[in-house]
């Protein structure tokens, strides 16, 4: 499959001089190093979705805004 990619310079440079050296094509160098890095990747596990604990009520209490981030902090050091 052809694709495009943005590579930093410095290492495609590195990438061609190995390829040049091993006497392979720049895509079979890629590939290769693909392989490599997706096989001694970790597998990323699930985990159950953590629960927030939450509490019964009638919502915000009056005079509440909680875009005010000064005002929130007010009424939280009840000044």
């Amino acid at each position: 499959m052809r694709t495009t990619v943005n590579i930093h310079d410095e290492l495609l440079l590195k990438t061609k001089q190995l390829a040049l050296e091993r006497r392979e094509t720049l895509g079979s160098v890629i590939e290769d190093a693909l392989r490599r890095f997706l096989s001694q990747s970790p597998r990323v596990s699930r985990t159950a979705p953590t629960r927030l604990a939450t509490f019964k009520g009638k919502g915000l209490q009056p005079g509440v805004d909680l875009d005010n981030t000064v005002g929130l902090l007010d009424i939280m050091e009840d000044r």
